[in-house]
């Protein structure tokens, strides 16, 4: 019984990793980050042409900027506040 238990806490332990690998907050930012670093730089390659369309503004730039301000914030708060692992049941 005792290699039983071994078995499934280090399933457990696994599994924690894994959860915290797949965190939503993860998966979020690094697309924010991403995408944000493709506009931004689609932004700053604008034309004058592409400017007159948007009536001066440059849209991909703020957006792009704007999503790397997101995705950081995600990615940030990942760091300060990690997911405490699941807490094994203690009435088995």
């Amino acid at each position: 019984m005792s290699e039983l238990q071994n078995e499934v806490s280090e399933l457990e332990r696994t599994s924690a990793t894994a959860a915290s690998l797949f965190d939503i907050r993860r998966i979020i930012g690094g697309l924010f980050v991403l995408y944000g670093v493709i506009v931004t730089i689609a932004g700053l390659m604008a034309s004058d042409a592409d400017l007159k369309k948007a009536e001066n503004i440059n849209i991909n730039l703020w957006t792009g900027i704007g999503m790397l301000a997101l995705g950081l914030f995600f990615l940030i708060w990942l760091k300060l506040r990690p997911t405490a692992p699941p807490t094994p049941d203690e009435s088995e």
